[in-house]
């Protein structure tokens, strides 16, 4: 039982150790960069927004301010058919235990196919009842890449993650999970510190 859990923890989030290989080979991007900028003749001239670039001003919602509910995280985009199949679920979800809990969807549409501009009729003509934020690399790379959409994260009442879905879950299973994260009972297979974000509200006017 002991490695199932400490696999299930490895596959919650990335290794530690590549993730510090990611950041540090970043870091040192940067340097060389700069370092031939502060090096040469002229005035460089600006360049375009780097790739999943995300545009965070204006409104924007931090996961941290949440803690206290059960909060299950969506990671989904438009263009995915499982996605549009389960959002009603969600919607339904949110509509039963109201302030009890909070859902919120993360569109990887910027990062995916560029289809950035139909989150926000998509929202309105689903009737799209929590909120909606666009993801960037850094909350992909801190839940430990999303391999598939979408995947679903619950979060219990303390801050933790407790499951993790990848896939078109039913329902019935994330009602399951979610009782048991409001009630307390009931053991789940494990328990991670679910990393903090601060991500931009896409919002429908």
């Amino acid at each position: 039982m002991s490695n199932k859990k400490n696999n299930q923890k490895e596959s919650f989030l990335a290794n530690k150790k590549h993730r510090s290989y990611i950041y540090t080979g970043a870091f040192l991007l940067v340097v060389i960069i700069l370092f031939i900028m502060n090096n040469t003749n002229g005035t460089p001239k600006e360049g375009p927004l780097p790739p999943n670039y995300v545009e965070t001003s204006g409104k924007t919602l931090t996961l941290s301010n949440f803690t206290g509910k059960v909060v299950i995280l969506d990671f989904w985009a438009t263009w995915c058919p499982p996605c549009r199949k389960g959002i009603p679920d969600l919607i339904e979800l949110k509509k039963k235990y109201k302030d009890k809990i909070e859902i919120i969807g993360i569109s990887v549409d910027e990062m995916s196919r560029n289809t950035k501009a139909r989150v926000v009729p998509f929202i309105k003509e689903y009737g799209i009842n929590y909120p909606i934020v666009y993801a960037d690399m850094n909350v992909i790379q801190q839940y430990g890449g999303i391999r598939s959409i979408p995947t679903s994260f619950v979060i219990d009442k303390k801050g933790n993650v407790v499951a993790k879905y990848e896939g078109l879950v039913p329902k019935s299973t994330l009602e399951e999970t979610i009782n048991k994260a409001l009630t307390g009972k009931g053991k789940f297979d494990f328990s991670v510190k679910a990393p903090n974000f601060t991500l931009s509200l896409a919002e429908a006017k």
